[in-house]
C-alpha cells in the first residue's frame, strides 16, 4: 500500500574540499545530487526566532531526509520551489528503528542567494 505522506525531489549540492586559497582557506566545489521523497515543512514562529538567537540565521523551511539518505547535509546548498536555500546547524538525526514512517533525520534551511 502507497503511503498517503510522500515528499518531493530536491537537489542537494554537495561540496568537496578542492584546495586552499592565498589565504588557506578551503575552496569548494559542489556537485549536484537529486534527493527523492525529500519533506518540506515551512519553519514554526518560535523555532525562526530561536535560530535567530542560535545561529544568527534566519530558517524558513524545514527538511526531512528519507530514511537511508547517506548524503552530508552540513552547509550545503538545496534548490527545490525553484528557489536556493543553504542548510544551517546541526543534523538531527531519530532512531531509524523507532520512527514510523520514512523519514528519520531532519535540517533546517535558510533563503540563499
Amino acid at each position: 500500500m502507497a503511503s498517503l505522506l510522500h515528499g518531493i525531489p530536491v537537489t542537494l549540492y554537495e561540496r568537496t574540499q578542492t584546495g586552499v586559497d592565498a589565504f588557506n582557506a578551503p575552496v569548494y566545489t559542489e556537485t549536484p545530487t537529486t534527493v527523492e521523497n525529500v519533506l518540506v515543512t515551512p519553519t514554526s514562529a518560535e523555532a525562526v526566532i530561536s535560530d535567530l538567537q542560535l545561529y544568527g540565521k534566519r530558517s524558513v523551511y524545514e527538511l526531512c531526509l528519507p530514511k537511508g539518505d547517506a548524503h552530508t547535509w552540513d552547509d550545503c546548498r538545496v534548490d527545490f520551489f525553484g528557489q536556493s536555500f543553504r542548510v544551517f546547524g546541526p543534523v538531527q538525526e531519530y532512531i531509524e528503528s523507532m520512527v514510523p514512517l520514512d523519514w528519520n533525520r531532519k535540517v533546517r534551511v535558510e533563503r540563499y542567494g
